[in-house]
């Protein structure tokens, strides 16, 4: 189990550079009125593919972990709220697939921001927090 959660502390840092990527090239295209293209729709799906793959990793582990130990500490319970969430809001971009340009980065941009948001308040819930 502990590779579960090895590969889940790495696949963090994929989505947050993912994550940083794709904040300035939708402020960018918000900014600069640009054609949301086929990039822009390859980015927004791998961000939310990661977070899949980093959800289902997460849950995984806990399930795995609870049932193992027969305890599911608080700090855990604390820390997949705002993630799921996260998730969840990573995968809304998908509504405004027929929206204008600037509406698509307006929106794509601010569900991912708001799902790094979620993501520093889960991790920083964690005992070990960011460099754990």
């Amino acid at each position: 189990m502990e590779f579960v959660l090895t590969l889940h502390s790495l696949v963090r840092w994929a989505v947050v550079a993912v994550a940083v990527v794709a904040v300035v090239k939708f402020a960018l295209g918000w900014a600069r009125k640009m054609k949301f293209e086929k990039m822009d729709n390859g980015l927004t799906a791998g961000f939310s593919g990661l977070m899949d793959l980093q959800g289902a990793l997460g849950l995984i582990f806990l399930l795995w972990a609870g049932l193992s130990t027969g305890q599911l500490p608080l700090y855990r319970i604390e820390h997949v709220i705002p993630m799921v969430i996260a998730v969840a809001i990573a995968h809304l971009p998908r509504r405004w697939k027929s929206a204008p340009d600037a509406v698509r980065f307006r929106n794509t941009l601010f569900c991912v921001l708001g799902s790094l948001a979620l993501i520093f308040v889960g991790v920083a819930s964690l005992p070990q927090g960011w460099f754990g």
